[in-house]
């Protein structure tokens, strides 16, 4: 009986240490709370269709959310049609003719990997600039 009191308490004891880490993590933020902190602070100004963006490489997808690309002091989110097929583990092809990125390019969306492999399609919307805003003070 001893013995397997012992057992039974070893048992929890490491279960105790391996569920410990999982209750320490800090929750994950949704795509609408991470676009919310970026936005912090930052006032909308007029959509736009079409934005200055000769480099891509600073698109950011935030997941099931919105692409947000920075130019400067000011952040433009752009609300795809489907939000719900931009994930960040995925990378933006995008079929363009200028420098400028618009409402009406095409945006396919391709696995990351040595083999990449298409996992759908974003059809984009108005691009919706954002400034900080001035402090009082």
């Amino acid at each position: 009986m001893r013995r397997l009191m012992t057992a039974i308490a070893c048992c929890a004891s490491v279960v105790g240490l391996l569920t410990a880490p999982a209750l320490a993590a800090k929750p994950r933020l949704t795509g609408e709370e991470k676009l919310a902190k970026l936005l912090e602070g930052r006032a909308a100004g007029e959509p736009q269709s079409c934005i200055f963006a000769p480099n891509t490489s600073q698109l950011t997808v935030i997941d099931k959310t919105a692409l947000v690309y920075k130019s400067g002091n000011t952040i433009y989110v752009n609300r795809p049609a489907n939000p719900k097929s931009l994930d960040s583990g995925d990378v933006l092809v995008i079929d363009r003719m200028s420098h400028q990125l618009c409402n009406t390019d095409m945006v396919n969306t391709r696995s990351q990997g040595s083999i990449s492999f298409y996992t759908g399609s974003v059809f984009l919307g108005q691009f919706v600039p954002y400034k900080k805003v001035a402090t009082e003070g």
